[in-house]
């Protein structure tokens, strides 16, 4: 045997070799399903998150975590001046782009309009096979989960992470609280982001628990608000308001000042809740419900996003209309 044989791999090892590397790298240089999968089982360090898009429930989410002493970025190249400025007085780090943002953070939290949830996906995925980067995205949005399903091909399909996640509560500022529950395999990872108003719940490892659990609370929270504003518009409209109320502070007295007490806050909110009643529908059909409640629902929203009310924003709404002066006011508006 030449003494060079034994510096020589023998063919079996280059081989196995080959196959470990082709477990670990994909074509475009990008971690594989197998390699993230072996990434998932070991611990995560979160160190910077990125959040887009720092609106109501987003900038106040942002300020939780930079409490808790995370970095908080986020991109904001393409936003209003209202969310500029909401991501300012939160002290946010703009870093201009999505491309920057994918690159520079290890976690980016989406939380925005559902409507445009999967569009945002998709643009983080061009970031993401632009940058060459396995950054985790979680979609905290209020959204089907086919919709959770599709995004979730699309950032894997880029060589991203993805994890599912709804928000349930008011926005995290003040005293408020409100929780965000996760799902998926290795989502426990982000229970380093709890903190005193920002509670985690990790649901187990099913790829759109998270969005499961806030489609049936919202139908019944959101949905049940349609209902009730539906419901005294018409009285409004019918003459009959006044024997209505009588007749609910009777009756229904508990239900009636919950309701009241949310519609102050709703028509800036409305053209949000529009996409969030139309995933709701999609959640009951495919859960063989009928989705013809929450077609309704959206329908409501859209009415109320129509409005003069709705032109208002969460900070600067006045602070002094009551939920019977939103009902009032509504009615005189015809679609």
């Amino acid at each position: 045997m030449d003494a060079n044989d034994a510096r020589k791999p023998d063919r079996r090892d280059v081989l196995h070799l080959a196959g470990a590397a082709a477990a670990s790298v994909t074509l475009y240089g990008l971690p594989s399903a197998a390699a993230a999968a072996s990434e998932d089982r070991g611990p995560m360090k979160i160190a910077t998150i990125g959040v887009m898009s720092p609106g109501d429930m987003g900038q106040a989410v942002a300020g939780q975590l930079k409490a808790n002493g995370f970095g908080v970025l986020t991109a904001l190249g393409q936003r209003s001046e209202r969310t500029r400025a909401l991501a300012r007085e939160a002290g946010l780090t703009d870093v201009g782009t999505l491309a920057r943002l994918v690159a520079d953070c290890d976690v980016v939290l989406s939380i925005m309009n559902p409507g445009s949830a999967l569009e945002f996906a998709r643009e983080v995925a061009a970031a993401l096979r632009a940058g060459g980067r396995s950054t985790l995205l979680v979609d905290c949005n209020a959204i089907a989960p086919t919709t959770v399903q599709e995004i979730a091909t699309v950032i894997e399909g880029a060589g991203g992470r993805f994890l599912d996640g709804g928000i349930i509560g008011p926005p995290p500022r003040g005293g408020a609280k409100t929780n965000l529950y996760v799902s998926g395999r290795g989502a426990a990872v982000l229970e380093q982001l709890a903190g005193p108003q920002l509670r985690v719940h990790v649901l187990g490892d099913g790829r759109a628990d998270a969005s499961a659990l806030k489609m049936c609370y919202s139908a019944l929270n959101k949905g049940t608000q349609a209902l009730w504003l539906e419901a005294l518009i018409a009285a409004q409209r019918l003459g009959v308001a006044d024997h209505l109320e009588r007749q609910l502070q009777q009756s229904q007295a508990e239900r009636l000042s919950w309701a009241l007490g949310q519609f102050p806050i709703l028509p800036p909110k409305a053209y949000r809740w529009v996409p969030e009643m139309e995933e709701i529908a999609k959640t009951m059909a495919s859960s063989g419900i009928s989705s013809k409640v929450y077609d309704g629902a959206a329908d409501t929203y859209r009415f109320v996003a129509a409005s003069e009310l709705a032109k208002e924003t969460p900070e600067n709404r006045d602070r002094s209309r009551t939920g019977s002066d939103v009902v009032r006011m509504l009615a005189q508006k015809r679609a």
